[in-house]
């Protein structure tokens, strides 16, 4: 066990990717990424209705490919030397399943059925019928199944169900349950899929399924008949309660030993959401604020219980017992897109160049793709770069980072983003700094959250793909928040987090805090807020205030 190896899994929005660690140092021994090849193809999607679906075929090879390139990268003697193996995923990603725990979409006559397919967690088609469990939680007459979670999101659980239970009567006849996208992968690895007796994490069933001690478990089977009475039939089916993501699930079957090139007594440890395991990477613990930053954001704390009796969290986006450390709530907000805002306007920008280019007779096709692909890989680089200058800074240039529906302080799915301020001297770096400084505004919105009901925060890590590539967006941010950032070492966060798990079951560690301490990594940047671009930015967050209202109640 000295030099015992584990596998962590991050499964993504467009892939996934797997490391191989030193449990006992945290050491990096080898990784790999492998793309959801279906997905890449924009197959099953449909973004003008806001459907995003992945086929799990592309969730089983990429599991395959991802762990066998790392164990090939970590040398030929890793795979003899790993104890365990755990993912996370993101979430909500729910999939109808049979009796057996098998994704409809892998069984006869499902197989194209996106409605048979795992709902990715951005996948918004279920907006109706949030609103509607939103609306039958404020009527039911007893308790309020939303209390811990506030507004119910069209990204989770049930909503996602009942959409599809209406729209495609097939798939309601035939699935029997429905599984979480982090929840299948311990099922599938150990055999254990059995979905009335399957492991299912505490962060997905309380985060995204209302799972709360207080209820005795899932929302009364009384109050989902009212919504349809297919979800008190899944209820009754849900089986034991949900458990912490660093439990043991079992051991890999001989077909999955196989397929990985690893031993059958190799662990299968639990899983979580995605965010939540890189939040457990960077070191969270009370009074620290995890920042995991990306195409959307989630803002993580941790409180203990008896700490937050009373409270109202209606602000926060939800709460779930033992979701993030064992023993402790976790907190959970976050804003519906920050990295998508700056792809978004990257694209804008590049239209005339993918529509107009290739009309061009002046130069060579093989010309325009390579000056497409030059211009795309320089576009948001040399936009930052302007953005350096303070002449860029308008501050009658106000952007709401809403352009994916907005989460906090309440969730609302319909609003959208709107610019002001614009002027015939506003240029494209101009607005991009504007859009950069939104985003930020919305960070702060979430973080006064916390602040609001006594969670301070003494510490504010940061991690994710913006967080590691844009020193420009986390210097505004830490300007905003007036508060130092500082971004996690690891580039590999969330599939270290697994890790974590992976060597808490395999018993390497007693705890996941014991593991944090020996596997956890350093930071590799500290953003340090400047003081007079604090306090400008605290005039113009009042107009972004004041923006953000006018919008939600005119428009």
């Amino acid at each position: 066990m000295r030099d015992a190896f584990v596998i962590g899994v991050d499964f993504g929005t467009d892939s996934a990717r797997a490391v191989v660690v030193d449990s006992t140092n945290g050491d990096l021994i080898g990784e790999q990424t492998a793309s959801f090849r279906r997905w890449s193809d924009g197959k099953y999607c449909d973004p003008a209705t806001n459907q995003f679906r992945q086929h799990p075929l592309d969730i089983m090879e990429s599991l395959e490919a991802s762990v066998r390139g790392a164990l090939r990268r970590a040398g030929s003697l890793a795979a003899t030397r790993v104890i365990g193996i755990a993912a996370d995923a993101t979430g909500s990603t729910p999939c109808p399943v049979t009796r057996q725990g098998v994704p409809l979409a892998i069984t006869q006559g499902f197989q194209e059925n996106p409605n048979a397919m795992f709902h990715l967690w951005k996948d918004h088609t279920a907006v109706r019928e949030a609103a509607e469990i939103n609306d039958a939680a404020c009527a039911w007459e007893g308790e309020d199944f939303t209390r811990f979670q506030g507004q119910y999101s069209s990204e989770w659980f049930w909503a996602k169900i009942l959409r599809t239970t209406r729209v495609d009567a097939s798939v309601r006849d035939a699935a029997w349950s429905w599984v979480e996208h982090c929840d299948w992968i311990p099922a599938l690895l150990s055999g254990a899929s059995d979905p009335s007796r399957m492991y299912r994490c505490s962060c997905a069933a309380g985060h995204k399924a209302l799972w709360h001690s207080a209820f005795g478990g899932l929302p009364a089977r009384e109050f989902l008949s009212t919504l349809h009475p297919y979800l008190a039939e899944l209820a009754a089916r849900y089986g034991a309660p949900p458990r912490p993501s660093d439990t043991l699930v079992g051991t890999l079957t001989h077909e999955w030993s196989e397929k990985l090139g690893l031993d059958t007594e190799v662990v299968v440890g639990g899983s979580s959401l995605d965010a939540h395991a890189g939040a457990v990477a960077a070191g969270i613990e009370p009074n620290v604020l995890v920042k995991v930053i990306g195409t959307s954001t989630v803002d993580l704390m941790i409180a203990d219980s008896h700490f937050l009796e009373g409270k109202n969290l209606k602000e926060i986006c939800g709460q779930a017992e033992d979701s993030i450390i064992p023993g402790f709530i976790g907190l959970e907000a976050g804003q519906a897109a920050f990295g998508d805002i700056f792809r978004w306007y990257s694209d804008l920008l590049m239209w005339p160049i993918r529509e107009l280019l290739p009309l061009s007779k002046v130069i060579g096709e093989k010309k325009k793709e390579n000056l497409t692909q030059e211009i795309a890989k320089q576009l948001l680089a040399e936009l930052a770069r302007r953005c350096e200058d303070p002449s860029t800074d308008d501050p009658c240039l106000i952007a709401l980072d809403w352009l994916n529906g907005r989460r906090y302080p309440q969730l609302n799915e319909h609003v959208k983003a709107a610019i002001s301020g614009i002027h015939l001297g506003t240029g494209a770096p101009e607005l991009y700094k504007a859009l950069v400084v939104g985003a930020a505004f919305g960070s702060r919105r979430i973080m006064e959250s916390f602040v609001s009901v006594g969670l301070e925060t003494k510490r504010i890590f940061a991690m994710g793909g913006v967080a590691q590539k844009s020193p420009l967006i986390m210097q505004v941010l830490a300007d905003v928040l007036n508060r130092p950032i500082l971004v996690a070492g690891s580039t590999r966060s969330c599939a270290l987090g697994a890790a974590m798990y992976a060597a808490v079951a395999a018993g390497k560690h007693r705890r996941l805090q014991d593991a944090q301490a020996a596997m956890g990594r350093t930071t590799s940047a500290v953003f340090v807020p400047d003081r007079s671009a604090a306090e400008r930015y605290n005039e113009q967050y009042k107009r972004f205030l004041l923006l953000g209202s006018f919008v939600e109640k005119e428009f």
